[in-house]
């Protein structure tokens, strides 16, 4: 894909940014907290002043009104720059199911406030419901004007910081498994609701959480009770495109903190870089790294040129190759520096640690392969 002049001012304008806010290791150690934290809520507030966040969001909802390749852009180059937001593509990935199936109400409650740097999350998986969301037990049962919510649901991502959560829950037990079960928008202030952080070998993301009791408003609920299944087959194709943007974005990094390492590192006199087996390990990863930027580009303009009506394949696709790759390419790098890529001098374990979780959360690369094999006819 070709860049606009326009997307390539708006790349070097963040670019820019970056580079100012977290250009050094210890920029970035303060912003997330030692390391300790994937989200750094002055700096979002930040990128919302630049008018950065929301860019694909319609104008009318305070967004930018562009494409998802520009989206995209801003989510790999901040990503590449190991900017502590990973919170706005959460809430991104909320705000696109009020985009494609809430009511104008929920549109003007919710979109409007993810410019502005609003935390948002998606509460789906539950302990023993994780890839088979159809298994979901979290109970939501009517009570006049509201819903009354009961159940855990865990690995939430930044439930911590969430103004509100979009839950799935079950509404109706009576029959088939996949009918049963809605969309409902829950603002984390209300009594019943009980966030548990889950300790991890990464930085704070994700949370158990619970409901005890909770009354919901029943306007709440997102393209109406029942309807959750045809909205998660629809929703989660974008989400994947973001995952794979960001997953990129870190392999990049990965990519370029590895070769500025083998020009520096001497050995038998020389850089490390003049080796033959590094030079061509260097070369295989440029060009995944290549490839893979193709696939993810290609596929956002061809939706936003609506040139294709379900990408639920094709986002499958960027999501099991850019995810892998993103793990390989830092083990790779790891490798290729030795001894100081375990260090945090060099940051590449860090990038490590980082790399090993997108091929598991939004759908494991095992359920991207089904998706991808069930579109063959297989």
């Amino acid at each position: 894909m070709v860049l606009t002049d326009e997307q390539k001012s708006f790349i070097s304008a963040v670019r820019a940014f970056c580079a100012k806010e977290a250009g050094t290791i210890e920029q970035r150690d303060a912003l997330s907290d030692d390391r300790r934290a994937k989200d750094n809520v002055e700096l979002t507030k930040k990128l919302a002043g630049m008018g950065w966040l929301g860019i694909s969001l319609p104008e009318e909802y305070g967004g930018s009104g562009r494409g998802l390749v520009d989206e995209l852009l801003f989510l790999e180059e901040t990503e590449r720059a190991l900017l502590p937001i990973h919170g706005y593509s959460t809430a991104m990935t909320m705000g696109g199911y009020y985009l494609s199936f809430g009511t104008e109400e929920q549109k003007q409650q919710i979109l409007p406030g993810i410019p502005r740097g609003m935390y948002g999350s998606i509460a789906l998986s539950e302990p023993e419901a994780g890839s088979d969301l159809a298994a979901s037990g979290c109970k939501a049962v009517r009570d006049g004007e509201h819903y009354v919510l009961n159940g855990q649901k865990t690995w939430i991502s930044e439930a911590h910081l969430a103004e509100y959560m979009l839950v799935l829950v079950r509404t109706d037990s009576s029959g088939d498994k996949h009918r049963g079960l809605s969309m409902i928008t829950v603002p984390t202030d209300l009594p019943g609701i009980e966030v548990r952080p889950i300790n991890t070998m990464g930085a704070h993301i994700v949370n158990d959480v619970f409901f005890s009791d909770c009354r919901v408003p029943a306007s709440g609920v997102v393209g109406g009770e029942g309807n959750a299944w045809s909205l998660l087959t629809q929703g989660l194709a974008v989400e994947r495109l973001y995952i794979g943007a960001m997953s990129l974005g870190l392999a990049q990094r990965c990519f370029e903190d590895a070769i500025s390492y083998l020009k520096q590192r001497q050995q038998f006199g020389r850089p490390i870089g003049s080796f033959q087996v590094l030079k061509h390990r260097a070369a295989d990863m440029a060009t995944e790294l290549e490839a893979m930027r193709a696939l993810l580009y290609d596929v956002a303009q061809m939706i936003d040129l609506g040139l294709v009506k379900d990408a639920n394949r094709q986002a499958s696709m960027v999501k099991l190759k850019a995810t892998t790759l993103g793990r390989d390419i830092a083990i790779e790098c790891m490798h290729m520096m030795g001894g100081a890529g375990y260090t945090r001098d060099f940051e590449m374990e860090f990038h490590l640690r980082t790399a090993l979780a997108p091929p598991v959360y939004g759908g494991s690369s095992e359920i991207q392969r089904g998706i991808i094999s069930k579109s063959l006819g297989l």
